[in-house]
Formats: structure tokens, C-alpha cells, sequence
């Protein structure tokens, strides 16, 4: 890392200009694109992880673009398996990078198009450049800390080993109905192991050995949920979760939904204004207009699909539990009385004035309007 820096520093011509630099990253290897402000462009081919192999390419083309003494290095790549330790590894060495939202990547919308890495590269490469002339051509995604990334992944495990226990109880209840044996009970439950003694002998052996083999990873599942959730649980009963338990406060909003929330976006994005929170989450209107076609495509769906989602339930709860609320009042009012379709268009909208409701809540402590919050019972 020192020598990339010196060496880039230390190395004067009279050319002069920045490096811009993108990444096509596979699962083996990586291809980069180098150019200069003259799109004088060099290719490399590095195995896939191999920061020293990078390094020494930003050296070898500063060297041949003739950069100067105080050239910046500007690289891009598009946000995926890898996360962000790239990022951040190329911020300590000095290089201005920024990761991109791949689905807002333009894309040529001719039948066919030559699809390569190196095209990709190169293409990601133009686009950058573009991006720091001024022009927006892309989706550009904020950077958490170590410590909030590491936050998700609690919510998010529980959110995989979730759909995991219901494709176990799901395979052994159609593993069943194949000899029309139907529980009637919760599948892995407290009653369910009576109830395969009581029943066994009636499946064939090898289905009894595959039902028993499916109950041994549904208990797993279950066992490692009920570990996720304890310890969520302490977290909040010690008090190491502020922001969690303040929102918990308002009636309809409940532990789980208040988790996902802070530790997606409330916790550590910053927003400066309502609509740039309703674009982060994808519940903004896409309108068509061109000539006398005036169209309404949906809400964008380009933000964070998690809290989108939850947030939609959220909604149809605070219609229910908060209905003195401004927010219940202004959707009973527009939307209750009509179809079914049009509740659920009104419910997307209520879903994003919550969610800036819920904003406004955390960061200035005003309470939605007419909201009700919990009433606590103090303990002797």
C-alpha cells in the first residue's frame, strides 16, 4: 500500500491529469479498465481478491498514462457479493472510489448486445468518467460503517433461517399428504413428536427415513432461531438498542418491525429531506408522460426491498391499531370505501408517508399526529 502511494506520488511527467479506474468482478478473476482524462485505456486481468495484484496495475498504468505527481485515482464497480471491504480497502490506499447501484446501470435496449467483462469494464469506465464531468448516470450507494454492516446481519439471518424452517415444514407436510396424512398441528412443534410416533408406521420406510431426516434440520432451524431471538431479546432488555426500544413506543410498531428499521436505514442513513428518504426506499411514483400518453407506471421498487416490504405491513397495522391517527384518518378517508385494488395503491402510499412519520419521530421527536404510544406499567 505504501509503495502504491509513493510511487504514484513520486512519479512526475509533464502529462498530467486523474486516473480513472473501474472493476468487473467475478468469482475468479477481476477486470479492471485504467484510463486517463485523454481515454487512453489500459486493461488488467487480476485473480479475483488479489490487492497486491491491483496495486501493482494502478503503479504500471500511472507509469504508461504518464500521470502526474498529483494525479487522483477515481475507480468504480457495482455493488454485489463483495460487499464493501473493496471500498474501503481502496479508500485506505488513497484511490477515490464509489460503489454503484447496478440495476440503475444504463443499458443499450437494442435485440442484442455484446456482453464481455472486459466490455463491462470498459463500459463502467466511460460512465465514470461521465460521472465526474458532472453528469448523472448512475446510482451511487452510501457507504456503513463496519460496525452498522455488521448490525444487519442478525435480522437478516433471522430473516433466512425464517423462510428455511418454512420450506422444512412445507416439504414434510407434502411428504405427508402422499399417504393422505394430514397433522392438523404445527409441523416440528411441541405436539409434533406424539403425533409421527402415533403415526410412523403408515409411511413407507425410506419416506419415514426422509420425513425424520427433514425433522432433524427443521429442529436444527428452529433451535438457531430460538438462539437469534434470545439474543436480540437481551439486547434490548439491557438497553443496548436506544433507538429500537423509542420507536417500540408508538402503538403498531412492534420490536421486530423497529429492529429492521433502525438497523437498515434509520440507524445510520442520513437524509436530507422526505423525498430523498421515500427514493431510498423505492416508494416513489414512476410517471410516463410523453405527448398526450400520461401513464403511472407503480412505485419505483429501486430501494431496499426489506424494509419496503415491511414497511407496507406496517401500514395496514397502523390503520388497525392507530385508527385516531392523521395517517389512519387520511386513508379511511381517500381509500377505505373503494375496491380492493385501490386499498392496496392507498396502502403504498400510507407506507411512505409512515415511513417519513417514523424519520421525523427518531430524529426530531415528533410524534405522528394523533398517535397514541404504549402505556408502560411501572413495576415495584
Amino acid at each position: 500500500m505504501t509503495t502504491t502511494r509513493t510511487v504514484l506520488r513520486d512519479k512526475d511527467t509533464a502529462a498530467g491529469g486523474n486516473l480513472y479506474m473501474s472493476f468487473e468482478l467475478g468469482d475468479k478473476r477481476w477486470q479492471m479498465s485504467i484510463a486517463d482524462s485523454r481515454r487512453c485505456v489500459s486493461r488488467y486481468t487480476v485473480a479475483a481478491g488479489d490487492t497486491a495484484a491491483v496495486a501493482d496495475c494502478i503503479v504500471k498504468a500511472a507509469a504508461r498514462l504518464h500521470t502526474g505527481a498529483r494525479a487522483q485515482v477515481h475507480s468504480c464497480y457495482e455493488a454485489g457479493r463483495d460487499g464493501w471491504w473493496l471500498h474501503r480497502w481502496l479508500s485506505d490506499l488513497g484511490v477515490d472510489n464509489i460503489v454503484v447501484d447496478a440495476a440503475s446501470i444504463e443499458v443499450n435496449r437494442r435485440a442484442r448486445r455484446a456482453k464481455t467483462d472486459r466490455l463491462d469494464a470498459d463500459k463502467l469506465l466511460a460512465m465514470l468518467v461521465r460521472h465526474h464531468a458532472g453528469e448523472h448516470v448512475w446510482s451511487v450507494l452510501r457507504e456503513p460503517s463496519p460496525e452498522d454492516e455488521d448490525a444487519r446481519r442478525v435480522h437478516r439471518e433471522l430473516q433466512r433461517l425464517t423462510q428455511e424452517r418454512i420450506a422444512h415444514t412445507n416439504r414434510i407436510g407434502s411428504l405427508l399428504v402422499l399417504h393422505n396424512l394430514r397433522p392438523g398441528i404445527v409441523i416440528g412443534g411441541r405436539d409434533w413428536l406424539g403425533w409421527w410416533d402415533r403415526h410412523r408406521d403408515q409411511v413407507p420406510s425410506q419416506l419415514r427415513a426422509e420425513i425424520e431426516r427433514e425433522g432433524a434440520r427443521l429442529k436444527l432451524v428452529r433451535e438457531q432461531v430460538r438462539m437469534v431471538e434470545a439474543a436480540r431479546c437481551k439486547e434490548l432488555a439491557e438497553g443496548k438498542q436506544p433507538l429500537v426500544a423509542h420507536l417500540t413506543r408508538l402503538r403498531a410498531i412492534g420490536p421486530k418491525g423497529a429492529w429492521v428499521l433502525v438497523k437498515e436505514v434509520f440507524g445510520w442513513r442520513h437524509f436530507a429531506n422526505r423525498r430523498e428518504l421515500a427514493g431510498s426506499l423505492g416508494l416513489v411514483p414512476t410517471p410516463y408522460a410523453s405527448g398526450s400518453s400520461e401513464i403511472e407506471q407503480g412505485i419505483s421498487k429501486a430501494g431496499n426491498r426489506r424494509v419496503r416490504g415491511l414497511l407496507v405491513e406496517l401500514a395496514w397495522s397502523w390503520v388497525r391499531l392507530q385508527p385516531g391517527s392523521a395517517l389512519a384518518q387520511w386513508f379511511n378517508r381517500r381509500f377505505a370505501g373503494a375496491g380492493k385494488r385501490m386499498r392496496r395503491v392507498g396502502i403504498v402510499a400510507l407506507a411512505r408517508r409512515l415511513a417519513i412519520a417514523l424519520w421525523r419521530y427518531l430524529q426530531d421527536g415528533e410524534i405522528p399526529a394523533g398517535a397514541h404510544l404504549k402505556v408502560t406499567t411501572a413495576h415495584a
